[in-house]
């Protein structure tokens, strides 16, 4: 007999991501994720902002087509992410899922897009319907014979077809019992189409010739009014709204997507002894490929053969290019600008620094919980005061002898006046136009969320390369040796360094009219050599001493710039100081942040002579310096800051920004850096100028009081006229009147934003 096994092997879990559409707040994704890890072997963490559930299951106990069928069964839709080259399984398949092929970011965009679509569709249909039912209703003159039939008709569709978004929303928020926007809205929409089917089939409203005139007594309201044109109006606004919110939310996929494009596609792989073009997917460690001036390094890797200058700008923030030669590791993505380079891959796929740099993004994007909406949380108390209220005025006015018509329409202005058209425009509104304004500024603001994190920001980390300065070399110093002039030296080395593509050589160049060169000879990392008016000179690191100059050498290296000799003949003729100029308006942008409360922060992967030099330049303590950081080091210091319990924004150009941005409470990425750091961000600065982050955030933060403003009135309207209501003296008419100009307020409210002034002109 065989003894059973013991200690068994557990089986190992496996791993899926499901993007999950239909959530409409936090408590949906709350909800999803409870849902998710109820199942046996499950452990599930489901992001409302980036909408995605990521699994890790026991195969032996639940499989991607029962995760699916949870999701499906808690009232949401889900699809089986899976990325290009994956094998895909059963569980994407089926209605709504993206095509396959497509990467898990552009599959979760294209799900958020068909959304969006629908909504659109939905929302232009619904507003050409209702626009004539409120014309008609509101306009005695207009009412024909039978109006009243063909405005039911119409306003039938909206409200079943339409209107179903929400409907189908409350039910399963009252299946879960919770209370939402969407509660809300089917309540009194419901209350203003069921009261009018009363009237049009029990009462003398369908009575053909009927001409609805507004009693401003509701002691004499009758059982023959109807609200119709409310239906109509509130649907259509509100799906206005809920169209804007899904456009304005979650850009973490299209960051990823950018990300990993910064990558080279394909590299020249030597093997029998020839070139073989192959994609960079099919990449071995241990592999040899030939990188040529001008093209991307296709991975990470060792130099074993070759010399060149490697711009590494977008990944490590440096703005002088690395000096490469036989041994030296490079990164993949980063740019050979100069000589021929023979690299030897080491890491390859998911290990090197790109795809390390992708995962710090999307685990940075998806540690942010998002701010639960202020509306949200007010509406599980609002609304069922709301139905107790209407419950209570119906009750009392009956039991006080009223009638039952006056009790109704007491009831029913009570749930009317609720219905909260205002509170679902509030914030689009004020988001629609502070954004839309934004715009025209060049400031891309990308949710109400980023709002909230303007106000409670109280540090800024500046980038420097790119950011605080203008990410280009310049000439800022020329000392020249004695029997030499200034523009002697400038104009016998710029006539060397136009031979060469080298950024240092470029900005030397550029100072003036180079003369001819012949003979040119590059010496990797050490300088460059021609004749030029019949003289050797040689621009570079000294190979001579420079006696005099040395002071002026030793003086601009400590001030962060790039010191060069030039020699003449074997003999020293000058120094050249090349460095990376502070942006114009920087110095001034810098005292306005302070002006608002936040406390600059200068984070470089630049040396930390260079780093202290700009800080000194533009008025940041050197106290606030963090130079010569990675990537991760720069998530670090942001998450650094915030464990000191500072709320951090950050302001960046380059990939090597994207991960620090998404990590800060406030990511704001200048326009002119790369596509990943603009989409990990959350504001987007088109201009290249640091004031224009101050500008962002002063509109940011004048766009939120707007919202709290529009909300405050959106609230008080209800808390004046629902007591007004239930006391039967407002008609049920004009508690629509009330609403709708509520509405017109909050609108009105919201378009002063189109007055915002820039600070910083562009």
């Amino acid at each position: 007999m065989t003894a059973p096994e013991k200690n068994p092997t557990p089986t190992a879990l496996q791993h899926i991501e499901l993007g999950v559409t239909g959530m409409t707040c936090t408590s949906c994704s709350s909800r999803v994720q409870r849902k998710l890890n109820k199942l046996d072997g499950v452990e599930a963490a489901v992001n409302y902002s980036t909408e995605t559930a990521t699994v890790d299951y026991d195969p032996a106990k639940a499989d991607p087509a029962k995760l699916i069928e949870v999701v499906r069964g808690a009232g949401y839709d889900a699809f089986e992410m899976v990325g290009a080259g994956e094998e895909a399984g059963t569980a994407g398949e089926g209605a709504g899922a993206p095509a396959a092929g497509a990467s898990k970011e552009a599959q979760l965009e294209d799900a958020r897009n068909a959304e969006a679509e629908q909504l659109k569709r939905t929302m232009i249909w619904s507003a050409l319907i209702s626009v004539p039912v409120m014309l008609v209703s509101m306009i005695p003159a207009w009412q024909f014979t039978n109006w009243q039939w063909a405005a039911f008709a119409a306003t039938t569709l909206v409200y079943f077809v339409a209107g179903s978004v929400f409907h189908r929303a409350t039910w399963l928020n009252l299946r879960h019992g919770s209370f939402t926007m969407d509660t809300l809205i089917t309540l009194g929409t419901t209350a203003a189409y069921f009261w009018s089917i009363y009237a049009l089939f029990f009462g003398n409203a369908g009575e053909p010739g009927m001409k609805m005139h507004m009693s401003l007594n509701p002691a004499h309201a009758t059982m023959d009014e109807i609200y119709l044109e409310s239906v109509c109006v509130v649907i259509t606004f509100l799906l206005l709204g809920r169209w804007f919110e899904v456009k304005a939310k979650g850009q973490s996929s299209e960051a990823l997507r950018q990300l990993l494009d910064m990558g080279a596609k394909d590299a020249a792989v030597i093997r029998d002894g020839r070139e073989v073009r192959v994609p960079v997917a099919q990449l071995q460690v241990g592999d040899q490929f030939v990188v040529r001036p001008g093209e991307k390094i296709a991975t990470d890797g060792r130099v074993v053969s070759g010399h060149s200058a490697v711009d590494a700008s977008m990944l490590t923030g440096e703005s002088v290019p690395v000096e490469v030669t036989e041994g030296d590791t490079v990164t993949g993505a980063t740019l050979n600008t100069s000589g021929r380079l023979v690299v030897e891959a080491t890491r390859v796929g998911a290990d090197t620094t790109l795809a390390q740099m992708g995962k710090l993004v999307k685990d940075a994007q998806s540690g942010q919980a998002p701010v639960q909406r202020l509306v949200d949380r007010i509406s599980q108390v609002f609304v069922p005061a709301v139905i107790a209220i209407a419950l209570v005025t119906l009750v009392v006015h009956l039991a006080l002898g009223h009638g039952t018509a006056p009790a109704f329409t007491a009831a029913v202005a009570v749930l009317i006046i609720a219905c909260p058209c205002a509170l679902g425009l509030a914030t689009p509104t004020a988001i629609l136009v502070g954004t839309g304004r934004g715009a025209q500024l060049g400031l891309l603001i990308k949710g109400p969320e980023v709002l909230e994190s303007t106000r409670q920001a109280d540090t800024i980390v500046l980038d420097k390369t790119g950011t605080v300065t203008a990410g280009r070399m310049r000439v800022v110093g020329v000392t020249p040796a004695e029997g030499f002039g200034e523009d002697e030296v400038l104009r016998l080395a710029a006539g060397v360094e136009k031979q060469s593509e080298h950024p240092i050589a470029q900005a030397i160049a550029e100072t003036t009219d180079a003369p001819e060169a012949t003979d040119f000879r590059n010496e990797p990392g050490q300088g460059a050599i021609a004749l030029v008016d019949g003289h050797e000179v040689r621009v570079g690191r000294p190979t001579t001493e420079l006696g005099v100059l040395r002071s002026a050498f030793d003086t601009a290296e400590a001030g962060g710039a790039t010191a060069v000799a030039v020699e003449v003949d074997g003999r020293a003729a000058g120094v050249i100081a090349v460095r990376d100029t502070v942006k114009a308006d920087s110095p001034a942008a810098i005292a306005r942040l302070k002006e608002l409360g936040l406390t600059p922060h200068l984070l470089t992967g630049d040396n930390e002579g260079a780093a202290l030099a700009a800080a000194r330049e533009v008025g940041i303590d050197e106290a606030d310096v963090t130079a010569g950081v990675l990537p991760q080091d720069k998530v670090d210091v942001v998450r650094a800051l915030q464990a000191q319990g500072k709320n951090v924004a950050m302001v960046g150009d380059g990939v090597n920004d994207a991960a620090a941005l998404a990590a800060a409470d406030l990511g704001m990425a200048m326009g002119a850096g790369s596509d990943v750091a603009i989409e990990a961000s959350d504001i987007t600065l088109m201009r290249d100028s640091l004031g224009s982050a101050v500008d962002g955030i002063r509109l940011s933060r004048r766009t939120l009081r707007t919202i709290r403003a529009n909300l405050f009135w959106a609230f008080a309207y209800n808390v004046i006229l629902i007591p007004v209501a239930a006391l039967g003296w407002l008609n049920p008419m004009l508690a629509g009147i009330a609403m709708a100009f509520s509405s017109v307020f909050v609108v009105s409210n919201s378009l002063r934003l189109r007055g915002f002034k820039a600070e910083f002109a562009g």
